[in-house]
């Protein structure tokens, strides 16, 4: 039993009306055939197996057929059954390979030949395939020949590479490029051919054939061939194409898409360990994978891309896709394909992929480690969560502070001690705290003292501390003035961009310092040694340094602007940066303690009788309502520190009292510095100067350095 041909050569188009895919080119043809204007050379160029050499015997039929002139050969008379598949060929018509043909000697054997007139037919054709093989020479050779060709000569080059032709023979021929066929016109001819065939084929196994054809006619069919005759009872299945053309399965595909939606590191590694298990090769995974995002960031876009057929899938994939799709963000589908891609390109000539394959998947599931646009988008959709989970978390961290006014019979030796100093100072507090002096203060006192905070935190003397705070500053209730000073911490807790108040700011401030040391390391040593967040103001942050040297550095060398770029790369949001002198800021003021405000501050109304022998450096508060000027480096400023992070901490353990008392116990230090102190206000000082004063120091010689 003879074996049958292959289906390109069984189905090889014999009418122009056949050729599928090339509209632009045969219809132009044919009018020339029909109204006898066919030149004497022609080129045909386009990608292999997309009808070059089909369409130039289809040509040669038309020209040689009995009823010439006319669009498509009879296929009844002499020529045209020649011609024909399966035909004998006619003697007329010569097809030479220009690859085993190329040389001069060939060229000048054919131009000999030429002259001779057809045996029977009309023309004669010479039809030149992959003429791009033939030498400069050669074609020198016959380039007197094409230009003037005897009446019954015609010739048709085909090639795959037109540039390649000598150009003097281009000039001399009509071009015409083929192109390779759309993937839905050869999805229906290759139903029709299956059902010629008499084979069926499942829906999802199509797009894989189309998709190995790569728009090529005779390389699809082939494909189709090899599945038809390894196809069992069932016909052709989805399972037999993935298995024999090696795509990955739809499934193992589905199970990574589902794991980066869920950004599930275990799933998603588990997906690469069973590609290389199965034997399968990562970089058509990779490849895979990307035409699989590349679909659902046409489904994020436009949700009836399957419907439409704007995504040759089916069904059920379809379906899939649209679900999958909506599991993802606006950016990540994108950014997920970018990643993607680029690192498919690194994977051609790599060695180790299964490695790239890892590092691709890693980069996907951590968004915030790209500093690009797509990485910048991921970050900030990252804070926007993040804050929509802090914002509605304040009033549940302002419920201990109206609870622990019972706790005020527990003792807390190291922050007892200074207390009595804060009585003058209880108004100015917020206002030198929050940046703003003159307005704040008014509206911070009235609004806590009218809600329900004030009353649980004062206990039994909220109604006479409301008149003193609204009245001058007395220092007459020092016992009570721990109790209501944490309240006028509503003006820092004002929300700010994007409704974020300073209890927000400073949990999030660590990240900020870590970002400022990633673009100046100097500027990280002042914030994380002396710096702390005092204020919130709009857009203004108003930053505390512990001494007048550490703020002149930070301000001489640019360092705002690196807090600026760092809270807009980790919050989001552009502040405007201030820097005040506040001895209360200490290097604790950097990690994010969740230390809790009222219950180490409880225990300090006891020590009552301190007031009346304040230290002799301390500077004696104004007799009424004055401006905080003189306080910086005294016992006000102690009280304002204290008050500052106790408003903005929440309820926490013994480590965050602790924190805190190491704190105040720091700005007592710093307001136990004399006024009149040399080595405090010295800052100047540095090299040689410093040494010399310090150390006894001598020059012995210096060095010029040119």
């Amino acid at each position: 039993m003879e074996s049958p041909l292959a289906l390109y050569r069984r189905y090889r188009p014999e009418t122009f009306a056949e050729v599928i895919g090339q509209d632009h080119v045969t219809t132009p043809l044919r009018a020339a055939l029909a109204n006898n204007r066919v030149n004497h050379a022609y080129l045909f160029s386009g990608p292999r197996g997309c009808g070059k050499t089909t369409s130039a015997r289809i040509l040669a039929r038309a020209l040689n057929c009995a009823r010439a002139p006319i669009a498509d050969p009879c296929g009844e008379c002499d020529s045209c059954v020649e011609l024909a598949r399966g035909g004998a060929g006619s003697m007329d018509v010569i097809e030479i390979d220009a690859a085993s043909h190329s040389g001069v000697d060939d060229a000048r054997d054919l131009r000999e030949k030429a002259f001779f007139a057809p045996v029977r037919d009309r023309y004669k054709v010479y039809i030149i395939d992959e003429a791009h093989m033939v030498t400069t020479h050669a074609f020198n050779a016959l380039l007197k020949l094409v230009e003037e060709p005897p009446p019954h000569l015609r010739f048709i080059f085909a090639t795959t590479e037109p540039e390649k032709v000598l150009g003097t023979i281009r000039s001399r021929t009509h071009h015409y490029p083929f192109r390779l066929i759309p993937p839905r016109l050869l999805s229906a001819y290759l139903t029709e051919l299956c059902q010629a065939e008499g084979v069926p084929i499942e829906p999802g196994a199509l797009p894989l054939v189309v998709r190995a054809g790569a728009g090529s006619a005779r390389d699809t069919l082939s494909v189709l061939d090899q599945l038809l005759g390894g196809a069992g009872p069932e016909g052709v299945t989805h399972h037999l194409a993935t298995t024999l053309l090696g795509y990955t399965p739809d499934s193992l595909l589905d199970e990574a898409v589902d794991a980066f939606a869920a950004a599930d590191g275990a799933a998603v590694f588990g997906v690469v360990d069973k590609v290389v298990e199965t034997g399968q090769d990562p970089r058509r995974f990779t490849e895979d994978l990307l035409r699989r995002l590349r679909d659902l960031v046409i489904v994020a876009a436009v949700p009836d891309a399957p419907a439409s057929g704007l995504i040759d899938v089916s069904e059920d994939a379809g379906e899939r896709l649209v679900a999958q799709a909506a599991r993802f963000g606006a950016h990540d589908l994108t950014r997920a394909a970018d990643l993607v891609a680029a690192g498919l390109t690194e994977m051609r000539g790599a060695t180790a992929p299964r490695l790239l394959l890892e590092l691709i998947c890693a980069r996907i599931l951590l968004p915030g480690a790209d500093h690009d646009a797509a990485g910048l988008a991921a970050r900030l959709d990252r804070v926007e969560r993040r804050l929509s989970v802090s914002v509605p978390a304040a009033p549940q961290r302002q419920a201990p502070t109206t609870t622990p006014v019972p706790a005020q019979d527990r003792p807390q030796p190291t922050q007892t001690a200074p207390e009595p100093v804060e009585t003058p100072a209880p108004t100015p507090a917020p206002a030198a705290w929050g940046g703003t002096p003159e307005p704040e203060p008014s509206a911070a006192e009235t609004g806590p003292q009218t809600g329900p905070q004030t009353g649980p935190q004062t206990g039994p003397q909220t109604g006479p501390e409301t008149g003193p705070q609204t009245g001058p500053e007395t220092g007459l209730e020092p016992a009570p003035g721990p109790g209501p000073e944490p309240q006028p911490a509503s003006p820092p807790q004002e929300p700010g961009p994007g409704g974020m108040g300073l209890v927000d700011v400073r949990r999030l401030w660590p990240d900020v310092v870590e970002a400022c040391k990633e673009r100046r390391r100097l500027t990280w040593m002042l914030l994380s040694q002396n710096a702390q967040v005092v204020g919130l103001d709009g857009d203004t942050l108003t930053l505390g340094f512990a001494n007048a040297g550490a703020r002149g550095s930070f301000d001489k060398n640019g360092s705002a602007e690196i807090v600026r770029q760092a809270a807009i790369d980790v919050v989001g949001v552009d502040w405007r940066i201030e820097t005040i002198v506040d001895p209360g800021a200490s290097a604790d003021a950097a990690p994010p303690p969740p230390a809790p405000a009222p219950a180490p501050r409880a225990p300090e109304p006891p020590p009552q009788t301190v007031p009346d022998s304040p230290p002799p450096w301390a500077v004696e508060p104004p007799p009424d309502d004055g401006p905080p000027d003189p306080e910086p480096s005294g016992s006000g400023s102690v009280a304002r520190a204290r008050e500052a992070i106790a408003q903005t901490r929440p309820a926490g353990g013994p480590a965050e009292s602790n924190a805190d008392a190491r704190r105040v116990a720091a700005a007592e230090a710093d307001a136990a510095v004399h006024p009149d102190d040399i080595d405090a206000d010295d800052h100047a000082l540095a090299g040689a100067d410093l040494l010399a004063e310090k150390l006894g120091a001598q020059v012995i010689e210096e060095i010029p350095h040119t």
